[in-house]
C-alpha cells in the first residue's frame, strides 16, 4: 500500500490509531481487527529478536522483521526505524523501500551519546531522508526533548523543533514524552501540523487525545508489554501445574 494512503489517514481530531506490532502474526491480527494501517514497535521487535531497544539489535535483523510484517498484510506499514541505525538518508530510504514500508518513525536521539541531537542537525537528517524517499515515505519525526521536562520552556523549544522538522520534510511530529493534556493541546496548536501522541497508561485515552487535536495515536510497546505480562503469568501457572486454558 502507498505512502499516500497512509498520509491521508492523518486527520487532526480524527486520528489514525496504531496498535503497534512485533511480528507478522500480530500484524495480521491488527489488520483483521479492521485497522487501516500497521505500525511496528522497535522495543517489541528488538525484544522478539533477543535484543534491547535503542538500536542494540542489528539493523539487518530489524529490517528483515519489518519486511516480513509488510509482506504479511495488505494495509500500509509504518516502521519504527529508531534513529536510523547510523545510515545515511539515502541508505535508510532504500532499506525502508526494500522492506515494503510506507512510512517510518525517525527519532532525534543519538543512541551513541544518549543525547537529543541539535535541531539543525536533525532537520538536516530529515531533509536527507525526504530527498532520497521523495513522496514515497511518510516521515513521523519523533521529538525526544520532553523526557522529564514538561515545562513551558520545553514546550516552546519543542514547538520550534516541530516547525523545523516540518520544514525539513516531516509529515508528522511525535513528542513522545509529552503527557499533560493541556500541553499536548498547546503543542498541537503551536506546531501547526500533524501531531502524533502516545497512548500512555493514564493518558486521556483515545477519545481524549482525539479531542486534543492530534492526527495520530501510537500505542508503542504498550500491547507488547501487556501481552508479555499475560504470558509471564500464564507460564508461571504452568510451572505450578496449572493450565491457563
Amino acid at each position: 500500500m502507498s505512502a499516500a494512503a497512509l498520509r491521508a489517514l492523518h486527520v487532526p481530531g480524527k486520528p489514525l490509531v496504531l496498535a503497534n506490532v512485533w511480528d507478522a502474526d500480530t500484524a495480521k491480527l491488527v489488520e483483521a481487527a479492521g485497522f487501516p494501517a500497521v505500525a511496528t514497535s522497535s522495543v517489541a521487535v528488538a525484544a522478539a529478536l533477543g535484543f534491547a531497544d535503542g538500536e542494540a539489535a542489528p539493523a539487518g535483523e530489524m529490517f528483515a522483521a519489518a519486511a516480513r510484517i509488510a509482506k504479511a498484510v495488505d494495509v500500509p506499514v509504518t516502521v519504527d526505524a529508531e534513529s536510523g541505525y547510523g545510515l545515511s538518508g539515502a541508505e535508510l530510504a532504500a532499506r525502508l523501500r526494500d522492506a515494503g514500508a510506507a512510512g517510518c518513525n525517525f527519532e532525534d536521539t543519538d543512541h551513541a551519546t544518549g543525547q537529543v541531537r541539535p535541531v539543525a542537525e536533525q532537520a538536516e537528517r530529515i531533509a536527507a531522508l525526504r530527498a532520497a524517499a521523495g513522496d514515497g515515505l511518510v516521515i513521523n519525526a519523533r521529538i525526544d526533548s520532553f523526557r522529564g521536562a514538561e515545562t513551558k520552556e520545553a514546550l516552546e523549544a519543542g514547538i520550534d523543533r516541530a516547525k523545523a522538522y516540518y520544514d525539513a520534510g516531516a509529515d508528522c511530529v511525535y513528542p513522545i514524552h509529552l503527557r499533560t493534556p493541556e500541553l499536548i493541546a498547546e503543542f498541537v496548536q503551536g506546531a501547526g501540523g500533524a501531531v502524533n501522541a502516545a497512548a500512555w497508561p493514564g493518558s486521556p485515552g483515545l477519545d481524549g487525545l482525539a479531542a486534543l487535536g492530534v492526527a495520530r495515536i501510537s500505542l508503542g510497546g504498550g500491547l507488547w508489554h501487556y501481552v508479555r505480562k499475560q504470558f509471564e503469568t500464564a507460564v508461571a501457572g504452568v510451572a505450578e501445574g496449572k493450565l491457563p486454558y
